[in-house]
């Protein structure tokens, strides 16, 4: 005999469909579960028909356990494009800066291309290791079309950073239950040391630029101003005679894009005292641009701005970046990175007995702290300087003869 069909929960009903060219009807089992209450305070269901009873009854024990447990998460097509959409609106509506924002969207323009169409529920840690990977293989291609080179751990851990954070979001939301990339180890590697020049290498530039109409430039890269803040200084920030130098505007590149603005911080914004030898440097780049202007008649662009080419306009950071290496080459020096001149700046202040206060103040630093372990990095002459002298110490200790202990 048959067992007794059990009578089926409130949650499930049996419905029956247009029947088949066979005369059965289609026998399908609906469910309809409550879910507890949405991000806008409404009720919220779950709903969906199954072929089998038992279909049903499992969904609806699996979805009242994650109710009960509070992990319920209602399925929802969101795919990491718009995901990574959202959360960029999220960072434009709060006034995060414009250069900030663009550099969300160009470090997340990798994962827009390789995951964009997942849909977030189905992202797992597997499809960002595999990331992970073909980033630091390198060989993507760019939406330049180009093909991207390997990343560095730096750079791949940064842009983990991003992606947690939108799936932070994510979560928060409910739209899934646990966050994916922070399953993700970050990788082992210290990021590339800072490499001051010497005190010779920037005798050896000094003397090489001597009359270049670019002087001025690396002139003001050594004395500690960040790329931004070259291309961004106008006449109108200085003051001769008085000899200050205020750094209210900086000038940023993105691509193709210009951005200008005011420097990100309040230490940022800074006013300094020029030295003589600038003071000098700056009068004589005045002088060329007159010249310029005098040469070009209405052609010649009068913007304004201190880092000017032939025409009068101004210099992009990226032309700026690109022509450093080509001078330290021409000047016999080895390569540095352009930001190298800045960590320079700190440096050589340091040995020279410069308060880092003072240091952090003039490079603009809103932490001393941030100054002393990121920009001031003794060269090894110095610490062989330090070595005699400790060295010294020893010796004088030793050639006076044991103390007397008690």
């Amino acid at each position: 005999m048959p067992e007794p069909r059990r009578q089926l929960p409130p949650q499930i009903k049996r419905v029956e469909l247009a029947k088949r060219a066979g005369g059965r009807p289609v026998v399908r089992y609906q469910l309809t579960v409550d879910t507890g209450l949405g991000p806008d305070g409404k009720r919220k269901q779950f709903r969906k028909r199954y072929a089998t009873e038992r279909e049903a009854r499992d969904k609806l024990d699996e979805i009242r356990g994650q109710v009960a447990a509070g992990i319920y998460v209602a399925p929802d097509k969101l795919t990491v494009a718009q995901a990574c959409e959202n959360w960029l609106a999220g960072k434009k509506a709060a006034d995060r800066a414009e250069s900030t924002v663009d550099g969300y969207i160009e470090k997340l323009s990798v994962v827009v291309a390789e995951l964009g169409d997942v849909e977030v529920q189905k992202l797992t840690k597997r499809h960002i290791d595999d990331l992970v990977i073909a980033l630091r293989a390198g060989g993507l291609p760019s939406p330049t079309g180009k093909t991207r080179k390997p990343w560095s751990p730096r750079s791949v851990n940064y842009l983990l950073g991003l992606l947690e954070s939108i799936l932070d979001s994510e979560v928060k939301q409910g739209h899934v239950i646990r966050n994916v990339v922070a399953l993700v180890d970050r990788i082992d590697g210290d990021a590339k040391p800072p490499d001051p020049l010497s005190e010779d290498e920037v005798e050896k530039v000094l003397a090489h630029i001597e009359g270049d109409r670019y002087a001025i430039a690396w002139h003001l890269a050594l004395t500690g101003m960040r790329l931004g803040e070259i291309c961004g200084l106008r006449w109108s920030d200085i003051d001769l005679e008085a000899k200050t130098l205020a750094i209210e505007n900086t000038r940023l590149q993105r691509g193709k894009k210009r951005i200008e603005k005011t420097p990100k911080s309040r230490a940022g914004r800074r006013e300094l005292p020029i030295p003589d030898h600038l003071v000098a440097v700056l009068k004589v780049n005045r002088k060329i641009q007159a010249a310029d202007r005098l040469r070009l008649g209405e052609a010649y662009e009068a913007s304004g701005y201190v880092v000017v080419d032939e025409a009068g306009a101004p210099l992009t950071p990226n032309a700026v970046e690109s022509r450093w290496p080509r001078m330290l080459k021409a000047a016999g020096v080895r390569h540095h990175r352009l930001h190298d001149a800045r960590h320079t700046c700190g440096t050589l202040m340091h040995l020279k007995g410069v308060p880092i206060a003072v240091i952090s103040a003039w490079l603009g630093h809103a932490s001393k702290a941030f100054t002393l372990q990121t920009y001031v990095n003794p060269k090894p002459e110095a610490l062989a300087a330090a070595a005699q002298s400790f060295a010294r110490v020893v010796t004088i200790r030793d050639n006076s003869g044991p103390s007397g202990g008690r």
